[in-house]
């Protein structure tokens, strides 16, 4: 495969993970094609069978077609290294920062996108009726449009008992509920603040924090109505930005584009200072209770006592943030140190 076939990509409209990294390939200018379907269908009986590939486990989306260190083509899931990957692919219009101490700041506000935004986008998504209504019939017919009615009922019916089954896995409950909304409902006040100075998280072009969070918030601003409803209210730049970020590939970005670390905006605290608030003693917590091989772990968030399953990538992704951190040589370490005073960050360094 050269710098210049299409990379192929599966995935659906209301998949989070698909909207970031199609967003990202559009403003990198990278080809691409998008097979809207599942990977298991597509790369078992599908499309792509006589591929021969082995289906991604687990079936996350989107599910890229990237060729291994050995020329292999391999199904591949996991947007976060593979936005650095594409960032060693291709040369022009990189996402990630120069500078060591905003490429780790990008790094964790990518990791809160990822991990604790979509919590949102889940609970807003089926936790309320109307909600998992409204997505209960969209999701079937990303899949298959022309789907018949009489299927269409069942497999809506199929989607939602499934999903609704599975809010507590991602921490979603009625006593939990009161401190995601109110989490939510924060974000975006601190994202209408932000917007009023900078189109971006971290300046005047994009990162990959833009595209992860602008993956979840393609769905909570474009395709959930109670979460749509709020961010109307609540922050209608957060509203246009989703707009604007579907498509970047006209911008023209420039080196200069960046925020100075020496003069980080007190906008980007506030963000941080969530992050603090509510994502760092969940990581904590489920990093703790992976290591003592608990299967449940249970923390106080923000006035909440939050109970969720334990899970190995959270973990991990604890790991990779302090991993990043260790990368950085004594006096950038102490910058990120500096930019963290009074937002909670600390505590997500070893």
């Amino acid at each position: 495969m050269s710098s210049h076939d299409p990379i192929t990509l599966i995935g659906t409209p209301p998949s989070p993970y698909t909207r970031k990294m199609i967003a990202l390939l559009r403003y990198r200018k990278i080809p691409y094609k998008a097979m809207w379907s599942d990977p298991l269908e597509t790369l078992t009986k599908g499309a792509l069978a006589d591929l021969k590939i082995d289906p991604p486990s687990p079936g996350l989306l989107p599910t890229f077609i990237l060729p291994d260190e050995t020329g292999n083509l391999k199904a591949v899931t996991d947007s976060t290294p593979l936005i650095r990957r594409f960032e060693e692919e291709h040369q022009d219009r990189k996402c990630l920062p120069k500078d060591s101490v905003l490429n780790f700041i990008n790094y964790l506000l990518e990791d809160f996108a990822d991990e604790w935004v979509t919590k949102y986008m889940f609970h807003y998504r089926w936790h309320f009726k109307d909600d998992a209504d409204n997505a209960g019939t969209l999701l079937p017919l990303n899949l298959v449009l022309n789907l018949p009615k009489e299927n269409l009922n069942s497999m809506k019916t199929y989607i939602a008992d499934r999903q609704i089954s599975r809010l507590g896995v991602v921490g979603s409950s009625d006593s939990t509920a009161p401190m995601i909304e109110a989490s939510y409902k924060r974000f975006l006040g601190m994202l209408e603040a932000h917007f009023e100075n900078l189109p971006y998280l971290l300046g005047s072009r994009p990162s990959s924090a833009d595209f992860a969070l602008f993956g979840q918030l393609s769905q909570l601003v474009g395709f959930d109505p109670t979460s749509r409803s709020l961010a109307h209210q609540i922050s209608p730049r957060t509203v246009a930005w989703v707009g604007i970020m579907e498509d970047l590939s006209g911008l023209e970005p420039n080196d200069d584009d960046w925020i100075d670390v020496n003069n980080i905006p007190d906008s980007l605290k506030m963000i941080l200072s969530e992050v603090g608030k509510v994502y760092a003693p969940a990581l904590i917590a489920n990093a703790k209770a992976h290591n003592e091989g608990s299967k449940i772990w249970e923390a106080e968030i923000d006035g909440c006592t939050w109970t969720q399953q334990t899970f190995s990538y959270q973990a991990k992704c604890l790991k990779w943030i302090n991993d990043e951190f260790r990368q950085l040589d004594g006096g950038a370490q102490q910058k990120v140190k500096n930019i963290f005073e009074g937002t909670n960050c600390m505590q997500i360094l070893n």
